[in-house]
């Protein structure tokens, strides 16, 4: 069984966001890159699910879409433990072309399970995972926080007010949220020196439409500064929740 993780290329969460040209792109110089959250988890699943014996796991590969600067994020993911990463070389211009560009190669090298993260840190836009069922015609499971193989397939879903679990067959598109594994596992130093000699591909893009385009971004209001009251002033409190803040 193969299992291909979707791996999206951020900025550090501690990154102090900026724009330039007038607001309209994202300024990159100086930015630390990171494999995103949500797909560390995934990726992290998936490795457990390689190394418990009792299951038909054989390899595990990354695939990105996007430029050469991607490729360190990769590498780390190599250094987890991924078999192969895979990098589709095309702006990611949008969710539709991303998950086109995914679907393309699937056609091509096709895989069991597909695991994507939520979302992205950056633009949090919850759609590539289920562009990529869609392309694929497979079925799409979201917000998973179980993936786990007995004589079945089983997703534990998340859902208002509690679980759903789902038996499922193969291939199929598995979106994953936390709870999916503990802990993103850390590469340890046997890994990275691993990785270096693990295959990194580069794949021509495929001409996917682009179906929107970022037209300004707008950073949020600055917090205002931190009024300090005592603790015998409740009736300040409250009326500063009242009438400024506006919570109450």
């Amino acid at each position: 069984m193969k299992i291909l993780v979707c791996i999206s290329n951020v900025p550090d969460t501690t990154t102090k966001v900026k724009f330039k040209d007038d607001h309209t792109v994202f300024d990159d110089s100086g930015i630390q890159w990171i494999i995103n959250p949500w797909d560390e988890l995934a990726l992290t699943r998936a490795m457990e699910l390689k190394e418990d014996a009792a299951n038909s796991v054989n390899e595990i590969c990354v695939i990105h879409v996007g430029g050469a600067s991607a490729d360190a994020t990769l590498r780390k993911a190599l250094a987890i433990g991924a078999d192969k990463a895979i990098r589709i070389d095309a702006c990611a211009a949008d969710a539709y072309h991303v998950a086109g560009q995914i679907a393309e190669y699937l056609k091509e090298h096709p895989f069991d399970i597909v695991i994507s993260g939520i979302e992205s840190s950056d633009y949090n836009g919850s759609s590539v995972g289920a562009m990529i069922a869609e392309f694929m015609d497979y079925p799409g499971i979201s917000s998973v926080i179980s993936l786990n193989f007995d004589d079945d397939i089983r997703v534990t879903r998340a859902i208002p007010g509690g679980k759903q679990v789902l038996k499922t067959e193969t291939p199929f598109v598995a979106v994953v949220q936390k709870g999916i594994t503990n802990e993103p596992r850390i590469p340890a130093m046997r890994g990275i020196m691993m990785a270096r000699k693990k295959p990194l591909e580069v794949k021509p893009a495929a001409e996917i439409e682009i179906l929107t385009k970022s037209v300004k971004f707008e950073l949020p209001e600055e917090k205002g500064a931190c009024k300090m009251i005592e603790s015998e002033s409740a009736e300040q409190l409250v009326d500063l929740l009242k009438n400024e803040a506006k919570v109450l």
